[in-house]
């Protein structure tokens, strides 16, 4: 249980740089079109070249993008470690809950007539 902890703990910044709307779009417009520049990822949205580096910087403190200087230019890019890091544990949460809902629906196929006792105490509550 520790180490999920640990590795809760150490994915909470990851997504929630992710929580956001702006910052995930951001995301999903470096996995499209790979590196890109600020002036790049702001054309054609009404979000200044301010904000989407400020949006950019809090992705880079989760360690999901990185900036590289290129003249008067920075290029960003996506880190797919971290990606990764937040699939694996999204397919982990998922597991968990397939796991947990197979065994409520054994639980409830093992309960015979569960619902016609229900039924019956509702129409004869003597």
């Amino acid at each position: 249980m520790a180490a999920k902890s640990g590795a809760l703990r150490s994915s909470a910044p990851l997504f929630a740089a992710l929580g956001d709307e702006t910052r995930l779009r951001l995301v999903a417009r470096l996995c499209e079109g790979g590196p890109q520049s600020i002036a790049r990822l702001t054309a054609g949205t009404k979000i200044t070249r301010q904000a989407v580096t400020k949006h950019l910087l809090v992705l880079a403190d989760a360690g999901l993008v990185r900036g590289v200087r290129q003249g008067r230019e920075s290029r960003w890019a996506v880190e797919p470690d971290q990606l990764e890091v937040a699939r694996r544990y999204l397919d982990l949460i998922s597991e968990q809950w397939t796991e947990r809902l197979e065994a409520l629906e054994q639980h409830l196929e093992s309960m015979p007539n569960a619902s016609t006792k229900t039924t019956r105490q509702r129409k004869n509550p003597a």
